[in-house]
């Protein structure tokens, strides 16, 4: 039998995204991450319940690019140390308060439809290598299952300036790569996603990270693009608006 986690509210006292979340990075430029309208609708439904249901929404934040970073930035803002923060979102909830992870999810959405289907795109791709890296960490058993999803989730974190027109003149990395690792640290995520980022920039690294990461790109079927992670020379570049 497989029993719900939940977290006990009480029905129409937490309005749905009743406030915009402001993070502020540290060089005061970065924005906020765009969360999917499908994702907020669904757990705008979900805290309408008497009982939220902690494994549900777990569930739909994992499964958005946008609402995981929110949910962990929000996370390294409140602990100020990648060493206190925690490293599951379930954590994160039950840790940081439903009203202040809603909040954190609450993100304007209004966009051009160029960015949101390039938005769509990279989500989707980033979702599909995090469930195949899932699987492959399963059967290989070198790594935590659910540390090997995150990591797929965020392995083109890199690419977000760009899509997203933040202004990276004054970064001191210029590559998207280098990027991502950067945008980690700063938004302090779970030690293993720095180190995963940083080992698969390798060559010849022994860690398995870059041999599950290609394994869940040759894996992966449905994306609309190509991916820059991939080593496969078809695969080599990604298109964004």
């Amino acid at each position: 039998m497989i029993h719900k986690s939940v977290v006990d509210i009480q029905a129409g006292r937490i309005p749905g995204f009743v406030r915009q979340f402001l993070q502020c990075e540290p060089n005061g430029r970065l924005r906020d991450i765009p969360v999917l309208p499908a994702t907020r609708l669904l757990i705008d439904l979900e805290v309408q319940e008497p009982s939220v249901d902690l494994r549900m929404m777990t569930h739909v934040i994992l499964s958005d690019l946008g609402a995981t970073l929110q949910i962990f930035k929000l996370a390294g803002q409140v602990y100020g140390s990648v060493d206190a923060c925690p490293v599951r979102i379930e954590d994160c909830i039950s840790d940081l308060g439903l009203r202040e992870c809603m909040a954190a999810l609450s993100v304007p959405t209004a966009m051009h439809d160029d960015l949101r289907n390039g938005i769509a795109d990279i989500w989707s791709h980033s979702r599909e290598i995090a469930q195949h890296a899932q699987l492959i960490a399963e059967d290989t058993q070198e790594v935590h299952p659910e540390e090997a999803y995150l990591v797929g989730l965020c392995h083109l974190i890199g690419h977000l300036p760009q899509l997203l027109g933040w202004d990276r003149q004054a970064d001191r990395t210029t590559d998207d790569a280098g990027m991502g690792v950067e945008l980690a640290r700063r938004w302090l995520l779970p030690r293993f996603v720095v180190e995963a980022l940083l080992e698969t920039q390798m060559d010849g690294s022994p860690s398995p990270w870059p041999r599950i990461l290609e394994a869940a790109h040759a894996r992966a079927s449905r994306s609309s693009f190509d991916c820059v992670s991939s080593k496969d020379p078809r695969r080599r570049y990604l298109h964004v608006v």
